[in-house]
């Protein structure tokens, strides 16, 4: 079986601009949360090199709860402020985690992982969920995969009907 990520660039910027400009055909004319969500962690997953869990968590109530995602199973609820995720919310922001085992609070659904980027995603300015990645190398991410993800949330945000 051919190795999906032996077709993306070996250079990142040109991986990344492949596949922004494939998340955008992916995604054209399609408005279900679910739908797209499954795509594009799937396509993520082939895509992405050296991860071993990449999905969503979506915003219910007062915790974020499991979504659509490729890898071993999840943990399914965490908390508002609590691990990564949480945190990504309560603060709004992007989390760039080198080693995930360093960081206070760190849930560890898969012990395997070590290093993780979560990505808040919005809808009307308020976040509705996050874009979770993680590795089991250390510092497999750095602020270019952040970046660029970041631009691939935004697709994300703008293609849902939330």
């Amino acid at each position: 079986m051919k190795n999906i990520n032996s077709l993306y660039p070996k250079d990142k910027a040109q991986m990344y601009k492949l596949l922004l400009a494939q998340m955008k055909e992916l995604l054209e004319g399609e408005h279900n949360v679910t739908a797209n969500l499954s795509n594009v962690s799937a396509l993520l997953n082939e895509a992405l090199e050296d991860i071993n869990w990449v999905g969503f968590y979506l915003i219910n109530a007062d915790e974020l709860i499991l979504g659509p995602f490729q890898g071993k199973v999840a943990c399914v609820h965490i908390a508002i402020g609590r691990g990564v995720c949480g945190t990504a919310v309560q603060q709004d922001k992007t989390q760039l985690v080198e080693d995930v085992h360093l960081f206070p609070g760190h849930i560890a659904c898969d012990s395997a992982s070590n290093s993780e980027l979560v990505i808040p995603l919005r809808s009307k300015g308020k976040v509705v969920g996050v874009l979770d990645i993680d590795s089991p190398s250390i510092g497999r991410f750095d602020v270019v995969d952040a970046s660029e993800l970041e631009k691939i949330a935004k697709v994300i945000e703008d293609a849902c009907e939330w």
